[in-house]
C-alpha cells in the first residue's frame, strides 16, 4: 500500500492491496468505502482496463516499461461482456450506443476487433450491417 499507514492500521492496507491484485500492472480506480469504521476496498473499472485484461497480455512494471503498444485482438463477445460491465457508467441511451463506446476505447488502445480494426465495424454498426447486438 503506497498510503501512509500507521502501524496499528497495517492490517487494512493489506486487505486493499489484496483486493487490488486482480489489476496488477494496470491503472485502475480503487473505491474504498468506510461504514461503521470498517473500511471495504472495491476496483471500479474503466473500459480501458476491462479491455487490456481482455487481450490478456502479461503484468507489466509502468515505470520501466513505456509507450506499450496493445496489438492484440480481442472478440466481439469480449466487447459484449465488457459493455455489460460498463452500462451503468455509460450514458448512452441504448446499448448498442454502449458497445460503439467501447469499440471507441478499443480503437484508442490500439488492438484489434475479430482482426478488424474497430473503426471499420463501427462504420458496419452505424451502416446497418454489422455485428448483431442484442438489446442488453
Amino acid at each position: 500500500c503506497r498510503l501512509p499507514c500507521p502501524s496499528h492500521r497495517a492490517p487494512r492496507c493489506a486487505l486493499t492491496t489484496q483486493r487490488l491484485r486482480s489489476a496488477q500492472g494496470m491503472r485502475v480506480t480503487a473505491k474504498l468505502v468506510i461504514q461503521n469504521r470498517q473500511a471495504k476496498a472495491e476496483v471500479v473499472p474503466s473500459a480501458s482496463a476491462l479491455v487490456i485484461k481482455a487481450l490478456k497480455e502479461p503484468p507489466r512494471d509502468r515505470k520501466k516499461v513505456k509507450n506499450i503498444v496493445h496489438s492484440g485482438s480481442i472478440t466481439m463477445d469480449d466487447v459484449i461482456r465488457i459493455a455489460r460491465i460498463m452500462r451503468e457508467k455509460s450514458l448512452a441511451k441504448k446499448f448498442e450506443g454502449t458497445v460503439l463506446e467501447i469499440l471507441g476505447t478499443a480503437q484508442s488502445i490500439g488492438c484489434q476487433v475479430d482482426g478488424e480494426d474497430p473503426h471499420d465495424i463501427i462504420d458496419q454498426i452505424h451502416d446497418g450491417e454489422g455485428p448483431e447486438i442484442p438489446d442488453e
